[in-house]
């Protein structure tokens, strides 16, 4: 925009001292404030436009010299649809209409062409100009270059989509269900996983409450509470309701996830099926509950871990109370019940070790255990699994059987001596017949010998 010759701040923006005791005429006052305007104007790196309502160029500064690559020269008097690319309908009779209506039109984006072709991104904002009698008849455009913006933002968005997607990628491969909870308890997103275990499409799972999927709703509402309130939780424990009815049981392990301010945004949560697991291990609990015997597994410190119902009925003591203490605790021999687990932790495995239980009501059972370590997947000992074989009825019959044998010893002995004495007798009685018989001899030869004298 060209400046008044005659004015001796050509080129400047000069500053404008207003006296309020001068005599300078208001037409002075207003030619100041048009050359400040001017040159703010000019000064600015913006594009800053006039046109008329027909949309042909007024007015062109050194903004939009730069940024569009034509002069003033070259611009006034030309139409807007200059700067238009090619195919782009002219907007000024639509842009016109609307501030027309008192509409403001700020930070408007919009492509751009520039002298040598080139296409470039702008933010413009469009105020209306209008006469002394308030009639639009025209408007002004402030135009900023933003294509490095715009290419930095596209560039960015582009590789937040292609994290996103890669975020998304990784949990629909996962076999686990996972979900994302709000603050409120709602479900703002779930992976095919889900839906599977479900039974229900992800549109209708969004929004609704988390807890409703379980047979256990409040334990539902108090495990993603726990996560608030702690931060995470693992291994917590579900049974997630397909809408079919069928039920699975999950572990659930969940954390919070942020913004990056460090703000709460929801949780994130991970359910692991262990519905094969659970039954298998129901199946060797119902192998353990259906022994006679007492069953019982051992830590390395010596505590119980587990036991079934026959430990319960040969101690008098209940599974919850016996879980925690010390094994050695319910023998008649702690001592002895001590070094028998030891030795099984050192040789792994000890047979018919004999113990003494002792019931909380006094009455003792005598066993034979019969013991072994167990392991993990990775071969490390986690325990010992003891099994007791209750020989309380054989050793009563042992010992009546023991104490029959003694007393038919004892009758042993005294029919032995009582043989001693017969046999004693009878050799005397034979001896006796024997002198009896001997004296018969000599008798009858005395009386012959007589007979014979006389």
């Amino acid at each position: 925009m060209a400046t008044d010759k005659r004015n001796p701040r050509k080129g400047k923006a000069a500053k404008i001292d207003i006296d309020p005791e001068s005599h300078l005429s208001s037409h002075a006052l207003a030619d100041d404030r048009t050359f400040l305007l001017a040159s703010v104007v000019e000064s600015s790196d913006d594009a800053i436009i006039t046109k008329t309502s027909k949309g042909i160029i007024t007015s062109w500064n050194k903004g939009a010299e730069k940024i569009y690559g034509f002069s003033a020269r070259e611009a006034v008097g030309q139409p807007i649809s200059i700067l238009l690319p090619p195919g782009q309908g002219d907007e000024v009779p639509a842009f016109l209409d609307r501030i027309a209506h008192g509409e403001r039109i700020r930070h408007y984006e919009a492509i751009r062409r520039r002298k040598d072709g080139a296409l470039i991104c702008v933010s413009q904002s469009i105020s209306p100009i209008r006469d002394k009698e308030g009639r639009l008849i025209g408007a002004s455009t402030t135009a900023r270059d933003i294509t490095a913006e715009v290419e930095a933002r596209k560039e960015s968005e582009e590789k937040l989509a292609a994290a996103s997607q890669y975020a998304r990628s990784l949990i629909e491969s996962s076999l686990d269900p996972l979900v994302t909870i709000s603050p409120d308890g709602k479900i703002t997103d779930a992976n095919e996983a889900t839906i599977k275990v479900t039974g229900i499409p992800r549109e209708q799972l969004i929004g609704t409450d988390f807890l409703n999927y379980f047979t256990e709703p409040e334990k539902a509402r108090e495990g993603y509470q726990q996560v608030f309130a702690k931060g995470f939780v693992t291994d917590y424990p579900l049974t997630i309701r397909h809408r079919d009815g069928w039920l699975t049981d999950v572990l659930y392990n969940a954390s919070v996830y942020k913004d990056a301010n460090g703000n709460v945004l929801g949780v994130f949560a991970a359910a692991r099926d262990v519905t094969v697991q659970k039954q298998a291990s129901q199946y060797a609990r119902s192998l353990i509950e259906s022994s006679l015997d007492p069953l019982v597994t051992i830590n390395p410190d010596g505590k119980i871990t587990d036991v079934n119902e026959a430990t319960v009925r040969v101690t008098g003591v209940p599974r919850e109370q016996l879980i925690g203490t010390d094994f050695s605790n319910y023998f008649m021999e702690p001592e002895k019940a001590r070094e028998g687990y030891q030795q099984v932790f050192a040789k792994g495995f000890v047979t018919d070790y004999p113990l003494t239980i002792r019931h909380k009501d006094g009455r003792l059972t005598h066993v034979l255990y019969n013991a072994s370590i167990y392991k993990d997947v990775r071969g490390s000992v986690l325990g010992v699994l003891a099994a007791a074989r209750d020989v309380t009825v054989r050793k009563r019959i042992e010992a009546e059987l023991a104490e029959q044998r003694r007393k038919e010893l004892d009758r042993l002995a005294e029919l032995e001596k009582f043989q001693k004495l017969t046999v004693g007798r009878e050799l005397k009685m034979v001896e006796l017949k024997k002198e009896i018989e001997e004296l018969r001899r000599a008798n009858e030869d005395l009386r012959k010998s007589l007979g014979q004298g006389v």
